[in-house]
């Protein structure tokens, strides 16, 4: 099978549905109540789009964004256990492959448009020296480093090591071999923070 402009990957579950304790037991989790953060968003693919040269192989695995298996996701013709990816370089939006790992070096490469954040240090302001303040709602993450460096970073003058500021509730996350990134739309950035140079 090839695809023209989608990937495909195979998923044996739409949702992650298990945790394993540090004893080695599993453990099954419902997940009606919280299914968004349990949605699969990796997979091994099956095809990539000839259209484009994504560097992609079979066998390679896809991160994807948690859109891919919505409502049941969009199953392959045929294949109950295969789901279509969404790939367009020029078009963050109609874009749903967010990063792979080669299976040949092991490395992590985000996709056209996409960036991945690690969460930035943020300095906890003081209220008060004679009245604890009690925060109830904690402020969304509004600021990360960047993680990889990619081709369309750099045209932005943007590089690996970067503290970015990104659009308010754009920090969704996903888990990358054990750690977790914001995957970002480059769009969604919207500051470098320059460094200080006390002279």
């Amino acid at each position: 099978m090839k695809t023209l402009d989608l990937f495909v990957v195979e998923l044996k579950s739409q949702t992650n549905d298990t945790i394993k304790t540090e004893g080695g037991l599993e453990l099954y989790v419902d997940t009606k109540f919280n299914e968004f953060e349990h949605r699969v968003t990796e997979g091994p693919v099956v095809c990539a789009p000839l259209k484009y040269n994504t560097g992609v192989e079979e066998g390679d695995t896809l991160y994807f964004h948690h859109h891919v298996v919505l409502n049941e996701g969009q199953t392959l013709t045929g294949e109950d256990n295969h789901y279509i990816v969404r790939f367009n370089p020029d078009y963050t939006h109609g874009n749903q492959a967010i990063a792979y790992k080669s299976k040949k070096d092991g490395k992590i490469r985000p996709m056209a448009g996409w960036t991945l954040l690690e969460a930035a240090e943020e300095e906890e302001k003081k209220q008060s020296e004679l009245i604890e303040v009690v925060v109830l709602e904690k402020d969304l993450p509004r600021r990360g480093v960047v993680s990889f460096d990619t081709p369309w970073l750099e045209e932005i003058g943007v590089k690996k090591g970067d503290v970015v500021g990104f659009r308010k509730n754009a920090d969704y996350r996903i888990t990358i071999d054990d750690k977790e990134y914001f995957r970002t739309r480059i769009e969604d950035l919207f500051y470098v923070e320059e460094e200080v140079h006390n002279d």
